[in-house]
């Protein structure tokens, strides 16, 4: 388990990867999403996530070159996720996705790339191209995002190369026992989106009376569960206080208790489409 900020998970391939990074779905181009990033870098963390879909990739961009500066690092310590949209699924269109991702991102490459969704009879082509741009050295990592088993069992029959993430909803209310299980089994580490539920748990009577007993947050409750459960987690937030709050996770630890009292809350329920059942 990471003990700190800039601690890092070591992937399948030997690529290292922070436990804790800002995600910016949601976040619109402009000062407040470049700041974000800045800000987020400033105070330490060293993962940025976003997505083609998002269309803040030129502002993501701008967020982490102002963060180098501000932080005085390199772009090495920096890692860098971005995602090929449905619409680009395919051999040829992914590659040329992933080279608009770097144009947009002003980045020589991705630490990490992953498919988005798994639309059916278009995420094996795609696969077979992140597959190439690995093999060229292009991309340090590659991953899928939104896989249930049925997916990576499909993925994983013609795959040369395993995905090194699954990034999919994951919280209190939708844990993801099963998929971890599996994943775990294959050497795939979990990644939390909407790690928040987008802010719906943020009143749950269960986890207020936790956060209360631990003198902290919900939110920081929670993004410690995904921490003690070995989940990489990327919370969203544009505002500096919260960026820093979110990530002030690393001087308490959850009793086997309350981990499993947060484990309970399981609902089987999404804020987010079921990779079953989407139509886009």
């Amino acid at each position: 388990m990471i003990k700190n900020l800039q601690d890092t998970v070591t992937l399948h391939n030997g690529v290292k990867m922070p436990g804790f990074g800002l995600g910016v779905f949601k976040v619109e181009e402009g000062p407040e999403l470049v700041n974000a990033v800045k800000v987020a870098i400033k105070h330490g963390y060293r993962s940025i996530d976003t997505a083609a879909i998002y269309g803040n990739e030129e502002g993501v961009g701008q967020g982490i070159r102002e963060g180098l500066q501000a932080a005085g690092i390199s772009r090495e310590e920096v890692f860098v996720t971005s995602k090929v949209w449905n619409a680009d699924l395919g051999y040829e269109s992914t590659i040329a996705a992933y080279e608009t991702s770097l144009k947009k991102l002003g980045l020589d490459y991705l630490d990490l790339y992953l498919i988005h969704w798994p639309v059916e009879g278009k995420y094996k082509e795609a696969w077979r191209a992140l597959e190439t741009l690995y093999k060229e050295g292009r991309v340090k990592a590659i991953g899928v995002s939104n896989f249930h088993v049925n997916h990576l069992e499909n993925l994983l029959k013609d795959a040369e190369i395993k995905p090194v993430i699954n990034q999919v909803e994951c919280h209190p209310r939708l844990t993801q026992k099963e998929l971890q299980a599996f994943c775990e089994k294959h050497g795939i580490q979990l990644e939390a989106w909407s790690p928040l539920m987008q802010g719906e748990l943020l009143d749950n009577e269960v986890l207020t009376k936790i956060a209360a007993k631990y003198n902290k947050s919900v939110a920081q409750v929670i993004l410690r569960w995904d921490l003690q459960h070995g989940i990489i987690t990327i919370p969203k937030s544009t505002k500096e206080h919260r960026i820093v709050e979110n990530a002030a996770i690393f001087d308490f630890e959850l009793t086997n208790e309350d981990m499993k009292l947060m484990d309970d809350l399981n609902q089987n329920h999404r804020v987010g489409p079921d990779p079953d059942n989407f139509d886009f």
